[in-house]
């Protein structure tokens, strides 16, 4: 099978410039520029003319509900939602039932994935109180790394014990992805709350009981372990300016070059791309709820928009986008999370936290590339490239030659309404309804297969089980 898009606009690794991909059976052939083109015959042709061109998207924080919750959501639904947004690889988290605590229950996740899902996938292993002794038997080939959540959990999922956190932070050889908010403080700030406004506050109360000091100290303990014992953290949707504060700039990466050659046809399939510039040992993620909505949203959106950590000011969007030029903040996740309307009744209490996102990710950022919070590289290297380096995925990621063809083709100027019939989530809904995107995603192509074309979705695509280090 072979695929020629052309003419695009391709943006990978610090560079745009104008191009075509040569897809061979899985991967990608060969990247050309200035007009050049291979010689045909072509199983397919896609004119990208005016179009953007990415690697896929890897969004390495979902939650897909499968096993237990399928009432919610479910691999094969969450995935088809992620190949029509342009994601082409997923990180799904533990906190299904049974839990992703044991290795048994980590197999039935990759076997249910190899059944159901359309692009590609790999699961984190949940960190516990008592299962520290089972990360030497992980294969570090086949998952990311390991969640913790330190607040925001039920059963054995929540540590938030000092003697247990060292011993995680001791043991892990794998990166650990914390959930960091302190279920004291929440805990004493629900109490407080409750107390004076009624057994289930309305939800403009939620930033208020999920606190920026729950956030802050919680973050600044995982950072203090991870310092102590060398480990390596990524700390989840980051939400407040303070806890900025805890973490390095990433160094920008550099540019890539052409190597010198006697013609300019030579020169244009004759990119050397650049080094990944080294990230810290200690990186933070943000999420699109935290990064388009405030806490101005509450009185239109209402619990739709509720979610953990809690949205908060203006001031702390601001803060995060501009994190995002920056470097402090390394990722950009969904934590996409959905749940049945009727379980997002009542206030901050009852209703459900967790909202539906991996649709509409890739083309709510370019919202935001167009109001000029970051630029379109800058977006390429928080949603692809940093995901693949932070976790050392193998061959995915980059738009390169011999690399999976894992790649979207995004056109501007093409507004269009997010309206309940095209949302592909099983929930059926989204607190993006209404909104009119100026993005549109047209093709997205997962292992070189064309799952996606223009509204037309290939229900028999298969995605594969990411490799890693």
């Amino acid at each position: 099978m072979r695929t020629f898009i052309k003419n695009a606009t391709i943006v990978n690794e610090s560079r745009q410039f104008v191009g075509s991909i040569l897809i061979e059976e899985d991967r990608i052939a060969d990247i050309f520029e200035h007009g050049m083109a291979p010689q045909g015959p072509f199983d397919e042709q896609v004119d990208a003319s005016g179009c953007f061109v990415f690697p896929g998207v890897i969004d390495e924080h979902v939650h897909f509900r499968e096993p237990g919750l399928t009432a919610k959501a479910d691999i094969e639904s969450e995935s088809r939602a992620a190949a029509y947004g342009g994601v082409t690889s997923f990180f799904d988290m533990p906190n299904t039932l049974p839990q992703t605590t044991t290795l048994e229950a980590l197999d039935e996740k990759f076997a249910l994935a190899a059944e159901k899902s359309h692009v590609n996938y790999s699961f984190f292993y949940g960190a516990t109180n008592q299962n520290t002794d089972t990360f030497d038997q992980l294969d570090e080939h086949r998952i990311p790394g390991i969640k913790l959540f330190m607040g925001s959990s039920t059963g054995n999922m929540l540590v938030d014990r000092r003697e247990a956190l060292e011993k995680i932070f001791s043991s892990s050889r794998l990166p650990i992805m914390a959930h960091c908010e302190d279920t004291g403080i929440i805990n004493r700030n629900m109490a407080r709350v409750k107390a004076e406004f009624g057994d289930d506050p309305v939800i403009g109360f939620h930033p208020v009981i999920r606190s920026e000091e729950a956030c802050y100290e919680s973050t600044r303990l995982a950072v203090e372990l991870a310092s102590k014992y060398g480990t390596r953290l990524h700390v989840a949707h980051l939400t407040t300016q303070k806890e900025l504060s805890l973490f390095e700039t990433c160094e920008q990466p550099a540019r890539g070059k052409l190597r010198d050659s006697e013609t300019e046809s030579e020169q244009s399939i004759c990119y050397i791309p650049p080094r990944p510039a080294p990230l810290p040992k200690i990186t933070a993620e943000a999420v699109i709820a935290h990064l388009f909505f405030t806490d101005c949203d509450y009185s239109r959106l209402g619990t739709r928009i509720k979610c953990n950590p809690a949205i908060k000011r203006p001031t702390d969007r601001e803060a995060l986008r501009k994190a995002l030029m920056d470097g402090r903040i390394a990722t950009v996740g969904t934590d996409h999370a959905p749940h049945l309307l009727k379980d997002k009744e009542g206030g901050c209490a009852r209703a459900a936290s967790g909202m539906p996102m991996i649709q509409f990710s890739l083309v709510a950022m370019l919202e935001l590339v167009d109001k000029g919070v970051l630029t379109l590289e800058c977006l390429t290297d928080v949603m692809c490239h940093r995901p693949a380096q932070l976790f050392e995925v193998r061959e995915r990621g980059y738009l390169r030659q011999g690399y999976k063809a894992d790649v979207v083709v995004v056109r501007p100027n093409s507004p269009w309404t997010v309206t309940p019939d095209i949302i592909q989530s099983k929930c059926q809904w989204s607190p993006m309804e209404g909104h009119t995107f100026n993005w549109r995603v047209e093709h997205t192509f997962c292992n070189g297969q064309h799952i996606y074309n223009k509204g037309v979705f290939d229900e028999k695509s298969r995605g594969e089980a990411i490799t890693f280090r």
